[in-house]
């Protein structure tokens, strides 16, 4: 399914449609050649915004004539690499090594390396020195080259058909490389494959502009800039007309957006805006962090008939000590004070949040700071990590905590979390509440699987062709995270 998104770039849009047009024609001579469909793979590692990102480049792969399969052994394989945590990086060098074996097989075979990973100059030289098979890397800014860079793979970089602007171009060995570490470009009017009929993810903003000490993003996904509010909307209105029901906005820090923008907009006063698209029925959006949640925000959503009652607001640590370390910008009681205030005015609303546990010099009384937030807020949900080490930030060269504390730690900050998140989630039990249905379930296929509009998933009975509808189930059982219901 090919959707399109807008372009602030005419000129580069119609460069890189011009090379589409040259791809299409090399897949076509591979299937006459073969006498068979070219297949393609893309893997996607990490968050929301690299699965956005990957839509946009299996767009272009359909688009150019390639058939998209799961199979990671393909013609081309595509990873979108993650680096959020060493061990994601360290995930993806150990499926490389699955795709030499792969590419030994298939000479032909092409692989390409994107995403926030290869934005890291050391992962480029470790690519190049110990995976010397991957034909292509590109990071982050330049996704919308992606045909461009493609159509060098097959035909040789040096059989440039237009005049090229890309100074950071080269190539080491076999491999193509084009490495940005900035852009003020948002070229995104290109094809893109939406996995869900019904539901899709709208970028609002790029980049983040707050350098939390243990987080590579800012350095890999560059400064924030905003998107402008009416192709945001243009967006979404195109998105209603082919059927989207839910939206998800996103941004690194979606509470700072439109601060850049040559006429300044809230990220309250765009969702106003949202809200009044007909034919859309839910509004999400992620991520918020706590030093930009206004009042403003709190009383849109309070007001909104289509904003979900879920926010995700990261707290990361309950200590005020380690705030100040990470440099989050509030401390343990302005992060209480927000949240209460939101469980005030939006009483049936979902918190959920991210919290990281073994921070450099943390101690048992900064853990039991976090505990302490957890208990007084009630999280519905948190996704608990243990603090991964990246080479780059600050936090990598702070004093780091044993092992041994931080499983302790992790243990002690994870029950804590079951216990409160159950609390909150048994509180709709009985009630009757609308549910999207979004797939049949994996587990049982004679379940469907849907989310409460607090993101809860219900799991309930019923015929396959109410995916992508909204219908009434009432929760009958609590499961900790999850219900099984029953369609009224």
């Amino acid at each position: 399914m090919n959707q399109f998104e807008t372009c602030d770039n005419r000129e580069e849009l119609e460069r890189q449609y011009k090379y589409l047009e040259l791809l299409k024609k090399v897949v076509a001579d591979l299937k006459e050649l073969k006498n068979r469909d070219i297949t393609a793979c893309v893997e996607t590692f990490g968050c929301q915004m690299n699965a956005r990102d990957s839509e946009k480049i299996s767009g272009i792969l359909k688009s150019a004539g390639f058939k998209v399969i799961e199979d990671e052994n393909a013609d081309l394989t595509i990873y979108n690499t993650c680096s959020v945590r060493d061990n994601a990086n360290q995930k993806v060098y150990g499926r490389l090594g699955r795709l030499s074996t792969f590419k030994k097989q298939n000479p032909d075979m092409k692989v390409v390396l994107c995403g926030c990973m290869t934005q890291e100059e050391c992962v480029i030289e470790k690519l190049c020195t110990s995976y010397g098979f991957v034909d292509l890397i590109f990071g982050t800014h330049n996704i919308y080259r992606f045909a461009e860079y493609l159509f060098y793979v097959y035909e040789g970089i040096e059989n440039k058909e237009f005049d090229d602007s890309d100074a950071n171009l080269y190539k080491k060995g076999n491999t193509i490389i084009s490495h940005w570490s900035e852009t003020k470009v948002i070229c995104e009017n290109l094809p893109i494959d939406r996995k869900y009929p019904y539901k899709s993810g709208v970028n609002i903003m790029f980049g983040c502009n707050n350098f939390c000490t243990y987080c590579i993003v800012p350095y890999v996904r560059g400064r924030e800039r905003s998107r402008e509010a009416d192709e945001i909307i243009k967006e979404i209105e195109n998105l209603v007309k082919d059927g989207v029901i839910e939206v998800m906005l996103l941004g690194q820090n979606v509470n700072s957006y439109g601060k850049n923008l040559e006429n300044p907009i809230s990220f309250a006063e765009l969702l106003r805006r949202v809200e009044k698209i007909e034919g859309l029925e839910r509004i999400r959006f992620m991520t918020s962090h706590p030093k930009d949640l206004s009042d403003e925000l709190i009383e849109v959503i309070k007001n909104s008939k289509k904003i979900c009652h879920h926010i995700h607001l990261p707290l990361q640590s309950g200590s005020s000590r380690i705030l100040k370390k990470m440099n989050r910008v509030y401390d343990k009681e302005k992060y209480l004070d927000l949240a209460l205030k939101i469980r005030r005015e939006i009483p049936d609303i979902s918190i959920t949040t991210d919290i990281i546990v073994g921070f450099p010099c943390e101690t048992k009384e900064d853990v039991d700071d976090t505990i302490d937030v957890i208990k007084k807020v009630g999280f519905d949900n948190a996704f608990t990590f243990i603090y991964s080490k990246r080479t780059g930030t600050p936090a990598a060269e702070m004093p780091q905590v044993s092992e041994e504390f931080v499983k302790e730690q992790f243990d002690r900050v994870l029950k804590c979390v079951q216990e409160t998140a159950r609390e909150q989630v048994v509180k709709i039990e009985g009630q009757t509440l609308p549910v999207l249905v979004e797939e049949v379930n994996k587990q049982d296929e004679s379940l469907l699987t849907g989310r409460l509009e607090n993101n809860t998933i219900v799991h309930f009975k019923g015929s396959e062709d109410l995916i992508g509808k909204i219908v009434n189930v009432k929760c009958l059982e609590c499961k900790g995270f999850y219900y099984f219901g029953e369609m009224i």
